[in-house]
């Protein structure tokens, strides 16, 4: 992939975009067996690689420069503004999407936020994009609500300029700090819940839930759970941190007991959603924190599976789970670093198969999805 704001020094985002891509595999698949060096793998499947360029469905844009002249992209150390609306990570459909949101920004007087000076009102714009129909979740990330009435004025010309626009939302994020979003959500159309499809799974986005930013591989990992799982004879099974619902949803059969725990109500509600178009009977999501909710239970479906944050299962839910003794564990992590340190802990399992999914291509980071089974 070649990339001008790389070659010119401006964007370090892909810090192996100068590897060639075969090799970015092999070091991802060689750090990954490193890290498992001292576990026993049953079965190395080949790694899932991804599309090269325009595979992310979200762009996570700083809002600098002036309001007549915004820039959308990344702001560098020295407060150099860079303009990442042509990286080439982002599909060709958002391109005039960016078009209209640069003289909206005017249109609506929403100044951008100058971090040395604090002042200013809009700190970021994050766009994402349905594989199902190209359908778009647009979110204002703002210091204050003092410019919604503004904003809200300003939306009837951008819906015309962009009738794709399915969910618009505006986030109030008022800490002086790099942090991407705050506690406050405020629906700017009545629709808030994005609809995606994966497999032929109904899946449903709202603002605040979290969702893969590459729904190729995405696509690939839920289809090789649901593969596995299918061989395991599974009556019941618990889907740990489970987001929207995109493994359990995937993983389950209408004769299956299914229980998915996610502590976010808002992908919970999505959830609920799908398993209700899908007309799926034998399951319940709940909004709970995932190892209160396991470390509470007194017995254990066959099948566990998991899906936790960079910071892994840990020592607590790992010292549940070797006691109480599933059959079955699937464990899907964006970190294999604390995967490793959990399935250390997990002594009284043996890992049946593994498989790399590169869902972030010119960075060291990947997914990995492991079968682990409870030893005799």
């Amino acid at each position: 992939m070649h990339c001008a704001l790389y070659d010119a020094d401006r964007c370090r985002s892909c810090q192996w975009l100068a590897t060639p891509y075969p090799q970015q595999l092999q070091q991802k698949q060689t750090h990954l067996q490193a890290l498992l060096a001292d576990v026993t793998v049953g079965e190395w499947r080949s790694p899932v690689s991804s599309p090269q360029q325009a595979f992310r469905n979200k762009a996570k844009m700083v809002v600098s420069g002036s309001v007549e002249r915004p820039v959308l992209g990344i702001v560098q150390r020295d407060g150099t503004p860079v303009d990442l609306t042509a990286c080439p990570l982002y599909p060709v459909s958002f391109a005039p999407v960016f078009a209209a949101l640069k003289p909206f920004i005017a249109r609506a007087g929403l100044t951008p936020y100058n971090v040395a000076r604090r002042r200013g009102e809009l700190k970021f714009l994050l766009l994402s994009e349905s594989a199902l129909d190209g359908g778009l979740m647009l979110r204002f990330v703002l210091r204050s609500p003092a410019k919604l009435a503004q904003l809200r004025a300003a939306l009837p010309w951008l819906q015309q300029q962009l009738p794709q626009l399915s969910v618009i939302s505006a986030n109030i994020q008022p800490v002086h700090m790099a942090i991407l979003e705050g506690e406050e959500e405020i629906a700017l159309t009545e629709n808030q819940a994005l609809a995606e499809q994966l497999n032929h799974v109904p899946l449903w986005i709202r603002p605040r839930s979290f969702f893969q930013t590459n729904p190729a591989v995405a696509a690939q990992l839920y289809d090789t759970a649901r593969q596995w799982v299918s061989e395991l004879n599974i009556h019941a099974m618990w889907d740990l941190f489970c987001g929207v619902g995109g493994f359990g949803l995937h993983c389950t059969t209408p004769e299956m007991h299914l229980t998915g725990i996610e502590i976010s109500a808002e992908a919970i509600a999505c959830a609920q959603r799908s398993a209700q178009q899908l007309g799926l009977e034998k399951v319940q999501f709940a909004a709970l924190d995932s190892t209160r909710f396991a470390t509470g239970e007194a017995a254990v479906p066959e099948l566990v599976l998991v899906n936790p944050p960079r910071r892994g299962i840990g020592a607590e839910l790992c010292d549940y789970l070797s006691r109480m003794a599933p059959e079955w564990l699937l464990y899907s992590s964006c970190n294999a670093v604390t995967m490793a340190q959990d399935i250390a802990r997990l002594e009284n399992y043996q890992t049946l198969r593994v498989q790399l999914f590169d869902m972030f291509p010119h960075t060291a980071h990947y997914e990995v999805l492991t079968l682990l089974q409870r030893r005799p």
